[in-house]
């Protein structure tokens, strides 16, 4: 299906489509007890390239829950696969996907698919790869994660066998101490030795899957929280010189990211630690190269920022917001350990935070909700997750309200769609530039570089110098 717009103020060639769109806004100005509003018009011309790249993903994490289940619904969803349940049969689908399974209205009547809107990668035409410290082929690592129906799991073993992770970089300084047991696929070499192989690795895939775009995704273990230090890693120039020193505050992520941005490859960060440190995202800024991040918003998280901007906007006053999990994956257990709980909690909590600063009525200035978020490992229920939640609320006149949630998902059914949507999205905003009308064709710029606006798919939004997330936060 093919959208075409029959407008003056959309134009069609071979190579692009171009959008003139006129951006509204308001700027407000706080005079003692009188704003004053001034109405602003940015008239901008939005140029798509329509030539669709062949796209290849290689996942950080590949043979765990996420990176094994993506692999297998891309596969199961281009051959077309189905296989027996207790309901009856089941076929391979893309629900939970935004660009796959949500629809935009356009007329009466007349709905399509998201990713119909502009020229997007098809699934089923990407190529995968990617690192772990587990060697284990895909095929059982795909039964380790204990995700998918067995049945499936059998149908694609022929096809999974034969995927092998390469070698990944290690620090047991990061991840917790029961990760250990899993590494025997680890990168030696000094920090640059690891990032001149990763750089390599890109390279390889590059060349033999033929591709002509490669996106990287971080969908590791979390890591602990870096420390940023002045003179380390606060600028792109002392984190590079900290990385031929081999300092050791730097994160495997953080050199998987260096190395990306050094191959001119967009970098998604899945998880909650920081990875984007000031001295990375400079230096992404200086290469002009997309990262985005952090940490997947899949269930519990989402319903805590629709529920919470629902209740602020209603004018009612959110003051405990208490979150329970237990879950027995692997990323459960690496979550057992308090270093890295502690990236996962920051992560979860600052999800509420906009929405309580913007409302000076019920919120005074510093003022917050009680927030806190508990995670537990229970192996037995494996990738099913049970989340809890309790949201007490001050209503008028010393009144309260209590809200209690229960939620049992299935966690890396929920992640994959989500990682397919960065990734779909991440390329197609690639191909995107933008420019003033009365400015020259040459004056066309793309995005910035932090790629805000797949905000709506993290749970801590990176945005540039801490500015609000805002779609055109482009270089003009």
């Amino acid at each position: 299906m093919e959208l075409v717009v029959n407008s003056p103020n959309v134009k069609y060639t071979d190579q692009f489509i171009e959008a003139k769109y006129d951006y509204q806004y308001t700027k407000g100005v706080e005079n003692g007890k009188t704003v004053v509003v001034n109405n602003i018009t940015e008239k901008l011309v939005f140029r798509t390239d329509r030539k669709i790249p062949k796209l290849g993903v290689m996942l950080v994490g590949w043979g765990g829950n996420n990176g094994t289940t993506f692999t297998a619904a891309v596969l199961a969803n281009k051959m077309g696969l189905s296989w027996p349940v207790k309901k009856g049969i089941q076929k391979a689908n893309w629900f939970g996907s935004v660009t796959q399974a949500s629809t935009v209205r356009i007329s009466d009547g007349i709905f399509i698919p998201l990713a119909h809107l502009l020229p997007t990668v098809n699934p089923n035409d990407i190529a995968i790869d990617g690192w772990d410290i587990s060697g284990m082929n895909l095929a059982e690592a795909t039964e380790r994660a204990q995700v998918l129906e067995p049945s499936l799991q059998q149908q694609l073993k022929p096809y999974l066998i034969n995927m092998k992770p390469r070698a990944a970089i290690f620090n047991q300084g990061f991840i917790a101490e029961n990760q250990k047991s899993r590494v025997d696929n680890a990168l030696s070499g000094t920090k640059l030795e690891q990032i001149e192989q990763i750089m390599k690795d890109i390279d390889d895939f590059k060349s033999s899957s033929k591709v002509d775009k490669v996106i990287v995704l971080w969908t590791a273990n979390t890591e602990r929280f870096s420390s940023v230090l002045e003179g380390v890693n606060d600028t792109a120039e002392h984190l590079k010189r900290a990385i031929k020193k081999n300092h050791e505050e730097i994160s495997p992520s953080t050199l998987f990211a260096y190395a990306a941005i050094s191959k001119g490859c967009t970098y998604i960060n899945g998880s909650p630690q920081n990875t984007f440190v000031p001295g990375l995202i400079e230096y992404a800024e200086q290469n002009n190269v997309f990262i985005a991040g952090d940490d997947f918003k899949s269930g519990q998280t989402k319903i805590k920022s629709l529920l919470v901007d629902f209740m602020v906007s209603a004018g009612i006053k959110p003051v405990s917001i208490v979150s329970y999990n237990h879950l027995g994956n692997n990323d459960g257990r690496n979550l057992s350990a308090p270093e890295q709980f502690r990236s996962k909690e920051i992560s979860k909590s600052n999800v509420v935070d906009d929405m309580v600063e913007s409302n000076g009525i019920l919120y005074k200035p510093g003022e917050k909700p009680d927030h806190i978020v508990v995670i537990k490992y229970v192996p037995y229920v494996g990738d099913s997750k049970r989340a809890m939640d309790e949201y007490t609320s001050e209503i008028m006149m010393g009144g309260l309200n209590t809200i209690v949630i229960h939620n049992t998902c299935e966690d890396s059914l929920l992640a994959t769609p989500i990682i397919l949507d960065l990734i779909i999205l991440g390329e197609l905003f690639s191909r995107i530039q933008i420019k003033r009308q009365e400015w020259s064709d040459d004056q066309f710029t793309g995005l910035h570089p932090v790629l805000s606006v797949l905000s709506y798919l993290c749970k801590a939004p990176l945005v540039p110098n801490g500015t609000p997330v805002d779609f055109l936060q482009i270089q003009i």
